[in-house]
């Protein structure tokens, strides 16, 4: 009797293996301890308080720098909310972009320590006008003192994160410590914010809030987003997992007592530190890992075919953000392109852990080597950019962004359809009718098939804030992989109205300006119509557009 196949679900960053086939093109990975329901949503929505200024008539400045945009804000706290803004806020970076305007970002602070989720970002044009500012505040700090010296120190709280997350004794690099102000369930804690990642069957991107006074654990969530010598290059071949011919980039090596071999490294590209592809060998611990390397140019073996696609597709993601938006990298400043293949045995997953790429080569019945995918190294990739950009936080509305925006330059990367993950199925999911994991064009297509989701809402992907799943943090982080599909919906309608390319640079300018960590559905919309204005002109049919798809998902 033919075994029959359950539609992916998709869980995390990774696509991960269970009874039930798992996949999550690069998101972070939930958490599978119970956590508070709805935490987020439960404590004073003064301390995540929105707000979208526009000025009509600007006022001009001598420059557009920090300094003249905190003097407009000490101005303008009636419309903004923001009592005291040059006690209040701590500039994070100045950027200028292609239309020549400049967006100052500010972190909201107490005495000098960051307030977590907030973010102030101002925006000159290019006549040196503050044109529009947007972001979140904690308004509970006018009326709260927070005392911000720790009791605790930051080694201490290292250890009591890695112990709560049961973290390997090999890590795969050493864990950050940061002091921030977290507000979590109605009080504002002195807390070091923990970040530790490790590899393995269960690998963690995860993010510790440490009571800095306490000790105690107050937060926590895993944020792991599913997926030398003659630095010459030259151009090889290899074979992908669907029989592609493709062409590479490749570097001839010198190796003692093993002659001249080829490896999977590509210096081609100016300003990069390079592309460079490394072979997991089933194994989780990439600590002393080396590079795919080759006996000659061409790469064709069966056992080389997922390196081929990974370091093939790579470039490609690559080359598309620098052709379409000028990003240099997923850091925007050449940082090393970095992908891991044959990652555990029949791992049915692929995940951004944060630093680089991982793809498992799936159990051969409900996935092959899933770096064939070419949406889904965008997706993964793409998790990457959002990192060093928006860094959306993966729980609730602002990850079910995160997940969606992956989606959404998945599809515009690989623009052959509105799939996602149409080319990493095997043949026995295939024969069962599962040909994809989700679908921007039509959401509804497409089974929720992990139990625990489906039974929050209508038990198919939504298309609409009428089918909206309210989920729990301990589910999805919130519904983070199944509310996506609603603004992927919105972005597939805009993308009909005004092309993939539109699409793309008003997307990247909402994910690069505007948005901000804990940005919801209703900011993203705020986001996009006003990068479409910034593009094309206020009142153009892409604004036009832009409002329409999100009317037509119930996005107001």
């Amino acid at each position: 009797m033919k075994k029959k196949l359950l539609a992916p679900v998709l869980l995390s960053s990774a696509m991960l293996i269970g009874s039930i086939p798992v996949n999550v093109l690069a998101h972070p990975m939930e958490s599978k301890e119970v956590s508070h329901v709805q935490a987020m949503k439960e404590w004073n929505e003064r301390a995540s308080v929105p707000f979208f200024v526009k000025e009509r008539s600007a006022e001009k400045f001598s420059s557009s720098n920090s300094s003249n945009a905190l003097n407009y804000l000490k101005k303008n706290q009636d419309k903004t909310g923001i009592v005291n803004p040059d006690k209040q806020l701590k500039v994070k970076n100045v950027q200028k972009d292609e239309l020549g305007m400049t967006h100052v970002r500010f972190s909201q602070a107490i005495n000098g320590i960051p307030i977590e989720g907030t973010e102030v970002i101002a925006h000159f044009n290019k006549n040196n006008e503050v044109v529009t500012v947007n972001g979140r505040t904690n308004q509970t700090l006018a009326v709260e003192n927070v005392d911000t010296t720790p009791s605790l120190s930051k080694e201490v709280a290292l250890q009591e994160a890695i112990v709560s997350v049961n973290a390997p004794q090999e890590l795969t690099y050493e864990p950050t410590a940061e002091l921030v102000v977290y507000p979590f369930q109605n009080k504002n804690y002195i807390a070091y914010k923990v970040n530790v990642n490790f590899m393995g069957e269960d690998p963690g991107n995860w993010f510790v809030y440490v009571d800095a006074k306490s000790g105690k654990v107050i937060d926590k969530f895993n944020g792991l987003m599913h997926a030398e010598e003659n630095k010459k290059t030259q151009t090889g071949s290899g074979r992908g997992v669907n029989g592609e011919h493709r062409k590479l980039h490749i570097t001839r090596v010198k190796e003692p007592n093993s002659g001249t071999k080829f490896a999977l490294a590509d210096y081609s590209h100016q300003n990069l530190e390079g592309i460079f592809t490394y072979d997991a060998t089933a194994d989780w611990d990439t600590t002393n890992d080396v590079l795919y390397k080759g006996n000659s140019a061409s790469f064709i073996s069966d056992y080389d075919r997922a390196a081929v696609d990974a370091h093939y597709n790579s470039e490609k993601v690559y080359e598309y953000y620098l052709k379409e938006h000028g990003r240099n990298s997923l850091d925007g400043e050449g940082m090393a392109i970095n992908s891991y293949v044959h990652m555990g045995v029949d791992y049915n997953n692929a995940f951004w852990n944060g630093s680089y790429m991982a793809y498992g080569d799936g159990d051969g019945e409900f996935f092959i080597p899933l770096s064939a995918g070419l949406d889904v190294a965008a997706h993964e990739m793409t998790h990457g950019v959002i990192t060093h950009t928006a860094n959306l936080a993966y729980r609730n509305q602002s990850g079910a962004l995160n997940e969606s925006f992956a989606d959404v330059f998945g599809a515009l990367v690989d623009d052959s359809d509105w799939e996602m993950g149409e080319d990493i199925m095997a043949p026995a999911a295939k024969a069962d009718g599962v040909t994809r994991l989700r679908s921007l064009s039509d959401p509804n297509s497409v089974v929720v098939s992990n139990p625990e989701r489906a039974a929050f809402g209508s038990g198919v992907y939504p298309d609409h804030m009428d089918e909206y799943y309210n989920m729990p943090l301990n589910v999805d982080n919130g519904g983070v992989h199944v509310n996506s599909s609603i603004t992927n919906h919105a972005a597939y309608l805009i993308g009909q109205e005004l092309g993939r390319e539109k699409l793309g640079k008003i997307y990247y300018r909402a994910i690069s300006v505007y948005l901000t960590s804990n940005s919801n559905f209703s900011d993203a919309r705020q986001a996009l119509v006003q990068s479409a204005g910034d593009l094309y002109g206020e009142g153009s049919a892409e604004v036009t557009a832009v409002n329409a798809g999100f009317d037509a998902v119930g996005i107001y």
